[in-house]
């Protein structure tokens, strides 16, 4: 294995100091060090983070290659400074049997630039109806621990139950896209003002919030662990929050969107602004990004959702929901909390990974801890190109926009996967 300096470098926004990699670790830590044998990368002006971990990342790999493989999506992760992703089971085949996890997982080991953690489906073909292979999968070669149906919620409340202890044998997570159905049937975006006005049916708030309400109680009855992705409203803030001072073990994600962009956006009627759950108000934005500053919310997840040309660039009603993430998000919480280090790796790293179990990330840089690390440029900005990015898909609803942090270079256990700005592989 080759050895690295990184030179005066801040680490999680400290004062400047050495890193000296070697074997995959973090051999020392200091000012002043020395390391004739060692690769020097210069650190200076930079912040040396651990590694980003995203619970939330669609993959697509099987069926839908054309949008996205287990290799592309890796590396479009390493360009954003990820060294861990977790991968949602809406494949095709869906990811509700220990062969289809495992093979998720196997690619993830071959394309060899993150971590690649696959997510199981909790329902047999993710239609809602009986609980795929929970227990095969958290015992196969992948060690799944996180469960979700994303893209459907499971609405019925006996089968959620059922999840949820099933789950609780083995610690697992129960990860909700929540969304009653029957109040968002042929919903295009968020109801409001916007919606009347562009005369779209709108996908009310309380579909989301009464979703995660009953499934706070649900978790609350059963001791068992439930997350709950992509919350957009305030008031499923405040369900959570009441949730949380009450004991229940409920963690919540925040998309890097859902803090920027609000349904305004969909008075162009470009479909790239189409996802699910949809962009909401000005008002949701501030509740979201109080909740995520005083731990309401978690964690930071992309959503990634890459789709090919002919699934977005069409008329509106019929263009697929979901935009890509994974390379624009750490530039967009910065934009969003400011330089607040301790929080961005809080909310970017040490917590997803905790959720996740993913042991050797989410760690601060120090002596003896796994060299898993991105280094960031926070007074560079960056203007995005969709035809740039790593992904398969160009669907970024932040094409041409000017955004704050370059990732210089990412370290996968000691190994650059990023090195320059640029994907090493």
């Amino acid at each position: 294995m080759t050895a690295y300096l990184i030179t005066s470098v801040s680490v999680v926004g400290a004062a400047p100091t050495d890193l000296l990699i070697r074997d995959g670790v973090i051999a020392e830590v200091g000012p002043g060090l020395t390391a004739p044998d060692a690769t020097v990368v210069d650190g200076t002006g930079l912040v040396a983070l651990p590694g980003l971990v995203d619970l939330h990342t669609h993959l697509r790999e099987p069926g839908r290659e054309d949008a996205e493989t287990v290799e592309s999506g890796s590396r479009a992760a390493a360009l954003g400074g990820y060294t861990a992703v977790c991968a949602m089971a809406n494949t095709s085949p869906v990811a509700d049997t220990a062969g289809v996890v495992e093979q998720v997982w196997r690619l993830g080991r071959e394309a060899g630039l993150v971590d690649v953690q696959p997510i199981g489906a909790v329902t047999v073909g993710l239609a809602g109806e009986r609980l795929a292979e929970l227990g095969a999968m958290a015992d196969s070669a992948a060690r799944v621990r996180i469960f979700s149906d994303d893209g459907h919620c499971v609405a019925d409340p006996k089968l959620m139950r059922r999840a949820l202890e099933y789950v609780k044998a083995f610690d697992g997570i129960i990860a909700q896209h929540a969304e009653e159905p029957r109040l968002t049937e042929g919903a295009q975006m968020h109801e409001g003002e916007v919606s009347t006005r562009l005369g779209l049916i709108g996908w009310p708030a309380v579909a989301e919030e009464a979703i995660i309400a009953r499934d706070v109680l649900l978790a609350e009855h059963v001791g068992s662990r439930l997350h709950v992705c992509h919350v957009s409203t305030a008031g499923s803030v405040e369900v959570l929050r009441q949730a949380k001072a009450r004991g229940v073990r409920v963690t919540a994600e925040v998309t890097p969107h859902h803090l920027l962009l609000t349904d305004e956006r969909a008075e162009s009627y470009d479909p790239v602004y189409k996802v699910n759950p949809p962009l909401r108000t000005a008002a949701d934005i501030a509740a979201l990004r109080a909740a995520l500053a005083d731990g309401v919310i978690d964690v930071i997840a992309t959503d990634h959702a890459p789709h090919a040309v002919e699934d977005k660039e069409c008329e509106w009603a019929y263009a697929r929901p979901g935009m890509l993430g994974l390379e624009t998000a750490l530039s967009i919480a910065l934009d969003v909390l400011g330089p607040e280090w301790d929080l961005i790796a809080e909310r970017m790293s040490r917590t997803p990974a905790r959720i996740a179990g993913l042991s050797g990330h989410g760690v601060d840089p120090a002596p003896g801890v796994p060299a898993n690390l991105t280094l960031i440029d926070p007074a560079a900005h960056r203007t995005i190109d969709p035809a740039e990015l790593a992904s398969r898909s160009r669907n970024t609803p932040y094409a041409r926009m000017t955004l704050p942090g370059r990732i210089v270079a990412t370290f996968l256990r000691g190994e650059p996967t990023v090195l320059d700005g640029k994907a090493v592989k």
